[in-house]
């Protein structure tokens, strides 16, 4: 198993940024992708971007594309999210997560495919 630890979020007005951070400790050896997944009050946890451990292959959804950008540091086993041009519909939890398995050259963007998760940050964006 592997324990993740979210950090970064807070309060922010509309059109600045924000930068979280993800570390994880554990059975990290086994880590495959890791992501970022958000969710508001009243909807589905959504995807937000994600990254191949290994080589370092990104993904991100298409609503947040150019917005968001996500790196890892991989002798520190931290993944950040930088987000930029934030929006109020932005506001939601973030999730860190981490998944064993799957492809190392394209990260998964499906939520079931992750099987470690962190807490959790807010993110919240006033307008």
């Amino acid at each position: 198993q592997v324990q993740l630890v979210e950090s970064g979020g807070g309060l922010v007005q509309a059109g600045g940024s924000l930068r979280l951070s993800c570390t994880a400790s554990g059975r990290t050896f086994s880590i495959v992708n890791m992501g970022w997944f958000r969710q508001a009050p009243g909807k589905e946890r959504e995807f937000v971007a994600a990254i191949t451990w290994g080589y370092g292959n990104t993904a991100y959804a298409d609503s947040l594309k150019g917005r968001v950008t996500i790196s890892r540091e991989y002798a520190r086993y931290t993944v950040t999210l930088e987000m930029n041009s934030l929006k109020p519909e932005d506001t939601a939890v973030y999730y860190c997560a981490a998944s064993n398995s799957g492809s190392y050259v394209r990260p998964s963007s499906t939520r079931n495919d992750y099987n470690d998760w962190g807490q959790g940050t807010q993110v919240t964006v006033s307008s």
